[in-house]
């Protein structure tokens, strides 16, 4: 199976362009659920894709507007590519989203592609869940602040948090669409300064332009403050470990999840990412 088999055509293809701003952008993380936007720039030849902007960007750089400084250069593969060749390089470099691009932005080829693919049947989806799951679970309190679980899930550079109640059972799971959905854009004033320049300074003039307590307007995003408990999906989907990958697959797709607890019993023994599906390829 062939990238271009399971891409999302140009055609269908949401994106931002430049010059634009991270509302540009945020309404797609939090309306679609996506966990990328391409950002384009028209040129007189065409349209030339500059890269992504993704969740993680805007949750760690919450005070920056133009979506030019949040663009980040990705990898790019071609239509004619395997389907395992892009698993393969999203592994790699670690995306999730890889464009298209030959003569332009011909498409996306997205880890979700994959999953479905392998929930289709497509490429092989025979082995067992239990030999592609992690033990490492990333966990989080059912009553921690939400900035306090954001900034965990990032220094575990994980993009989920089981959540654990107070007798550490499993009783949620908070993942970045979450926190992403949860984020609000807030608006206010930073002040730029008072000083003034000596008259014979090079940059007298812009001293002078500064006094009188002069404010800019800003726009951050801010993440609220109320626990975990209130953001988080509290109905679970769990999976056995002699389950396959395909049907793992299935229920990501099913649920539109990206990672499934991995339970023996009742007990949480690891879990299962859309990556380590990809790595059973």
């Amino acid at each position: 199976m062939n990238v271009a088999d399971a891409m999302t055509p140009r055609s269908e293809v949401v994106t931002v362009e430049i010059p634009g701003t991270r509302d540009d952008v945020l309404e797609y993380l939090q309306d679609r659920g996506f966990s990328s936007v391409p950002v384009i720039k028209p040129t007189d030849d065409g349209e030339e894709f500059r890269g992504l902007v993704t969740r993680e960007a805007l949750i760690e750089r919450p005070d920056e507007d133009q979506l030019a400084m949040l663009v980040e250069e990705v990898p790019t593969i071609t239509a004619d590519a395997t389907l395992q060749a892009a698993a393969q390089l999203m592994l790699t470099e670690g995306e999730r989203r890889v464009p298209v691009v030959g003569d332009g932005l011909e498409g996306i080829v997205t880890m979700t592609d994959v999953i479905r693919a392998i929930a289709n049947g497509d490429v092989d989806g025979s082995a067992t869940v239990g030999d592609l799951a992690r033990a490492d679970v990333n966990s989080v309190y059912v009553e921690t602040p939400l900035t306090v679980a954001e900034r965990e899930l990032s220094y575990a550079d994980v993009p989920y948090g089981v959540v654990l109640d107070d007798h550490g059972d499993m009783t949620g799971m908070l993942t970045e669409v979450d926190i992403i959905e949860a984020a609000r854009v807030v608006e206010g004033e930073d002040d730029t300064g008072d000083s003034i320049a000596n008259q014979d300074d090079e940059w007298a003039w812009e001293g002078i332009k500064a006094v009188g307590g002069r404010y800019m307007p800003t726009r951050n995003v801010e993440i609220p403050a109320e626990p975990v408990r209130e953001f988080m999906t509290p109905d679970v989907v769990t999976v056995s470990k002699r389950r396959t990958a395909e049907e793992a697959a299935q229920l990501m797709i099913e649920h539109d999840i990206e990672q499934i607890p991995l339970v023996a019993g009742d007990e949480l023994v690891g879990i299962v990412r859309d990556v380590d599906l990809l790595e059973g390829l």
